[in-house]
C-alpha cells in the first residue's frame, strides 16, 4: 500500500534518481504534479503531501517541524533504495534541509543533493519577522482570495498550522553535508535577498551554487522551466559521479 506522503507520485523504473518535493506554507503536492512533463525520464518526480492538505485533509496539519521530520523520514524510508534528491520551496526548503540532517543521524542516508529555494539559510540572523502579523491577517486574506467559505474554513488551519511552524523553527549546528547544495532565489523576492541565500554555502563541504531568477517569491511557476533545467543540469552531473549510500526500509 502506498503512503499518503506520496499519494500522487508515478513511479518510473527508468529513473536514476528520486527527486523528493516539499511545499511552501499552505501548499499541496499539486505544486510538482506538472514538473515531471519538463524533466528527464532519468529524475522521478515525487510530490510530498503534508498532513491537513489535498487527499490528507482529514488529518491535522502539523506545526512542529521535528515531528514533522521523523514522520516524512519513516514514510519515505522505503522509497530509498535509488539515489534520492530533496526539493523545498519557502517553508518546504527548511523541511528539506532538517530531512537531510535527520536522515545523517538515524539511518546513515544522504541525498544525492539539496535543493532549496526562495529561504534565507536556516543559521541567518534576520531582521524580526513580520509572520505575527501575517497571521493576524490571515482570514481578511483569505476572504478576499477564495469566496467559498466552506473552503476558506479548511485552509485557513493549514495555514496557521504552517506559520507556527516557521516562527517554532530553531536552528541547531550540526557538521556540514559533504553532498551538493543549489539555492535558488527571486531577483524581485525582497524578503528573501541573495545575501541571506549566501549563508546555505555553509551547510556542505561539497559543491556549493547559487541560481537567481527573474520573479518574486513564486518565481517557481513564473519561472518553472529554467529553474527545472537547473535542477535536471546538476542531477545529471550527481548521476555522473560516484554512488550514495542509501536508507534501509525499516
Amino acid at each position: 500500500m502506498r503512503t499518503p506522503w506520496l499519494v500522487n507520485w508515478k513511479p518510473n523504473r527508468s529513473a536514476g534518481v528520486r527527486l523528493f518535493c516539499f511545499p511552501y506554507a499552505g501548499g499541496g503536492d499539486s505544486i510538482f504534479r506538472a514538473w515531471q512533463q519538463s524533466l528527464s525520464d532519468t529524475i522521478e518526480v515525487c510530490p510530498v503531501q503534508l498532513p491537513g492538505r489535498g487527499s490528507r485533509i482529514a488529518e491535522p496539519p502539523c506545526a512542529d517541524i521535528n515531528q514533522l521530520v521523523r514522520c516524512a523520514s519513516q514514510a519515505l524510508a522505503p522509497y530509498l533504495d535509488k539515489p534520492f534528491a530533496l526539493f523545498g520551496h519557502s517553508m518546504g526548503a527548511f523541511i528539506g534541509f532538517e530531512l537531510a540532517r535527520h536522515m545523517r543521524r538515524e539511518c546513515s542516508a544522504q541525498p544525492l543533493h539539496l535543493f532549496v529555494s526562495g529561504r534565507p539559510s536556516p543559521q541567518t540572523i534576520s531582521e524580526p519577522s513580520d509572520l505575527d502579523q501575517l497571521d493576524s491577517e490571515l482570514p481578511e486574506m483569505l476572504r478576499r482570495e477564495i469566496r467559498n467559505p466552506e473552503l476558506r474554513e479548511l485552509v485557513l488551519p493549514v495555514l496557521r498550522a504552517d506559520l507556527a511552524l516557521c516562527k517554532s523553527y530553531i536552528y541547531t549546528p550540526e557538521t556540514p553535508f559533504l553532498f551538493p547544495i543549489t539555492a535558488f532565489g527571486g531577483l524581485d523576492d525582497h524578503g528573501v535577498p541573495r545575501h541571506c541565500l549566501e549563508g546555505w554555502r555553509e551547510h556542505t563541504t561539497g559543491p556549493f551554487v547559487l541560481r537567481m531568477f527573474p520573479g518574486d517569491h513564486f518565481f517557481l511557476d513564473t519561472c518553472r522551466l529554467l529553474l527545472l533545467e537547473a535542477i535536471s543540469k546538476e542531477l545529471e552531473q550527481d548521476l555522473s559521479g560516484k554512488g550514495i549510500g542509501h536508507c534501509n526500509a525499516s
